[in-house]
């Protein structure tokens, strides 16, 4: 199981600042062993609880000596800079020389953590940074302990903690960005707007840049043998052992030979490896002579248009995008890429912020229809109840969806699809085996291929999200945390028929507020931003949040708890309406990049 970073560029690292009362002769005498102590137990707590997306413990850099003023803060920002560091942590047990401690990297991540004690003014430190920070133009998160505590105990309290890691999850996601690509496969599908690629939101809110490549490179590495052709007989090998075929619902007489669909399962496989190498590289690839090939793009998202030129006459990209998607495939358990069908770059966004922050695979879907429980009962005669019973969202798409989507790995004996380097090679296997794969239906790919077909399980705590592009507006981001839910087999048939039922399902039940967007099921979906959505395991929304708060990014849509909303400091100063706010604070600030 490979923890390698398949990506360009080290991994960023988290800074430690120790901020001190500068007086010498007595008073920061008296604080730097506490101060010092304070931000070990910090690092210590980071490095032993959190991971980068590829498996790696984080690493924490500390300033070589506590900051009392500006040559320090100096000093230790050149030494960040050396290290790598892309988030920076402020903390302090004392008051400090506010703006002449603060951290000036406009484009790093920042918080503060003001020590709430009573024999020295942490707390008052913190509100002074903030104001500094505020006003130079700034924005820095203010982490203040609900409890007072005392005076060299360096106990992390459960509410700091938990704010720690909300900035820092947030914060390595934003640094983890920073300087990869998106890579586009194709141009525009069928008309759909996330697949209009837009390189400004890309360079100025994500810090990425876009590569674009013609689908009929595929076709030229198909031809010219331009993959690992020893891979590729172990990959087709295991294909076939572990690909079942589904149902073909294609006509009878419009049903492809099993000679032509072992055919199109060679394509197939070969599509897999062409995109991945497109990404990522290959250096295999040098070996066989092909040095410009083996580099690859450098891309941490990506999106294959297929529709319609290319799937008009060549098998279609789906099991391409569910095995890339998915943490496992014949060379084992490793980290999920993340590939967007239709090209839909918004989507591919929405995919990765969700990975960054959790480690697992992400599932695309299209966000097809509402089901009220009267259309249920009208259909099926059943009743919906339980986390169903106001009605469910279809999630259904025939691309992108992770294998992990089966719900059959499991946390606590519960449906889950964990960070990939938690998945054991049974629940790797169980995830396999309740996947089928159907012959495309000829009439929405002409040219062939297989999609996988799965029912979730229900239970699964998960988040929906997106992020829209508006005119005048820019981007924007919707979420919606919720449910899956297991239909009985006979009314889950009964439903899935009238749509594609060669494609995987999910059934989902939006948390309900009883006001706004979430007032019912029907307003989640009608208030629904684009065609697409994609959703990651557990309740992730204040994540989410935070994380587009750093892009300057505002929030639409959410339905989570307003006391688990985490933004920076300044947002409290564009009015007392927290959403209102928010589009007030993004628009003032701009993006992170421009």
């Amino acid at each position: 199981m490979s923890k390698n970073n398949r990506y360009i560029g080290s991994l960023p690292k988290i800074g430690i600042r120790p901020t001190i009362d500068g007086r010498r002769n007595g008073v920061r005498e008296s604080l730097e062993e506490q101060t010092m102590n304070l931000a070990k137990a910090v690092a210590i707590f980071l490095e032993e609880t959190l991971r980068h997306p590829n498996g790696s413990k984080v690493e924490c850099v500390i300033s070589d000596t506590t900051i009392g003023g500006v040559a320090e803060a100096a000093a230790t920002s050149e030494k960040f800079k050396r290290e790598g560091v892309g988030v920076s942590l402020t903390v302090t047990p004392s008051w400090c020389y506010g703006s002449e401690t603060i951290d000036m990297d406009s484009f790093i991540p920042k918080a503060i953590w003001g020590f709430n004690g009573t024999e020295r003014p942490g707390a008052v430190y913190l509100a002074a940074a903030l104001a500094g920070h505020n006003q130079k133009g700034l924005p820095a998160f203010g982490i203040y302990g609900k409890e007072v505590q005392d005076a060299g105990n360096n106990n992390i309290p459960e509410d700091v903690k938990e704010k720690i890691l909300r900035f820092v999850r947030s914060g390595l996601a934003v640094a983890n960005m920073k300087e990869k690509s998106y890579l586009s496969m194709g141009s525009v599908s069928m008309g759909i707007a996330g697949s209009i690629v837009d390189t400004s939101f890309f360079q100025e809110y994500l810090g990425m840049r876009c590569e674009f490549v013609d689908m009929s490179e595929f076709i030229r590495r198909i031809n010219e043998n331009i993959y690992d052709t020893v891979e590729f007989e172990r990959a087709l090998n295991w294909v076939r052992a572990n690909c079942k075929e589904g149902k073909d619902y294609n006509p009878f007489e419009k049903q492809k030979s099993k000679e032509q669909k072992d055919k199109e399962w060679d394509f197939v496989v070969k599509m897999t490896l062409i995109a991945r190498d497109l990404m990522v590289g290959n250096p295999i690839l040098n070996h066989l002579g092909f040095g410009e090939e083996a580099l690859g793009h450098n891309a941490i998202a990506g999106g294959f248009q297929g529709q319609r030129q290319w799937t008009d006459h060549f098998p279609n990209g789906d099991f391409m995008e569910a095995i890339l998607c998915s943490s496992f495939d014949w060379n084992g358990i490793r980290q999920p890429y993340l590939l967007a069908t239709e090209n839909d770059s918004l989507n591919a966004v929405s995919m990765l912020f969700g990975h960054l922050l959790t480690g697992a695979a992400q599932v695309f879907s299209d966000v097809r229809t509402y089901w009220s429980p009267d259309a249920v009962k009208r259909i099926t005669g059943y009743e919906l109840d339980g986390l169903a019973k106001h009605g469910i969202i279809h999630l259904i798409n025939s691309g992108s969806s992770a294998l992990d989507g089966t719900g059959e790995q499991s946390v606590n004996g519960k449906p889950a699809m964990k960070p990939w380097w938690e998945i054991n090679e049974q629940e790797a296997q169980m995830c396999i085996d309740n996947t089928s794969w159907g012959a495309a239906i000829n009439e929405y790919f002409r040219g062939g291929g297989f999609s996988s077909c799965f029912k979730t399980k229900g239970g699964m705590p998960i988040t929906l999200s997106r992020v829209n592009l508006v005119k005048g507006l820019g981007p924007v981001m919707q979420i919606a945390e919720g449910y899956t839910v297991a239909l009985p087999e006979k009314v889950h048939q009964e439903l899935n028929e009238r749509t594609n039922p060669s494609w995987p399902t999910t059934w989902f039940a939006p948390i309900l507020t009883g006001e706004g967007n979430f007032k019912d099921v029907y307003s989640v979906m009608s208030n629904w931003g684009a065609n697409h959505g994609a959703f990651t395991y557990g309740h992730i929304g204040a994540d989410l949040i935070t994380l587009a708060s750093m892009l300057r990014i505002p929030v639409s849509m959410h339905n989570v708890d307003v006391d688990k909303i985490y933004r920076p400091g300044a947002w409290s100063a564009f009015g007392m309406d927290a959403e209102g706010a928010d589009y007030r604070a993004c628009a003032t600030y701009g993006p992170l990049y421009k």
